[in-house]
């Protein structure tokens, strides 16, 4: 499968959340940085998929990213976790969370932002 089509637009992630809704389907909905992908962010999504019938991604934008939030998105979209992960454009992830009725949400920004922080730690530990 080509994981470039599991990327949508804010206004698909919307359709798609009314077409859950509409088909009784429970759609879950995680945002997040992912800047860098690592492999705590792969177990948790892997474990927030489970019991949902699909999992949506938002890569958020972090205080100070790494990486490009489509290089994030793309890296999230190759996991076999994520089913559809959202770009926000320059939308807050408030706004677009606003918009996506009747779906579980769960925040891991400050999760994310400490997976991080552990790592940098780690590396400039090494560099001293």
């Amino acid at each position: 499968m080509d994981t470039r089509n599991k990327l949508l637009t804010v206004e698909q992630a919307v359709d798609l959340a009314r077409r859950f809704r509409g088909g009784g389907k429970r759609l879950r909905v995680v945002a997040g940085y992912f800047d860098p992908l690592l492999a705590p962010h792969a177990r948790r999504l892997a474990q927030l998929r489970e019991g949902a019938a699909a999992l949506a991604v938002i890569v958020a934008r972090p205080p100070d990213p790494i990486l490009p939030a489509r290089a994030r998105a793309e890296l999230v979209a190759g996991l076999a976790a994520a089913d559809y992960v959202v770009l926000p454009g320059d939308e807050p992830v408030e706004t677009i969370l606003s918009k996506l009725d009747g779906v579980e949400v769960l925040r891991q920004e400050s999760a994310d932002l400490e997976i991080t922080q552990r790592l940098l730690d780690d590396v400039h530990g090494r560099q001293a």
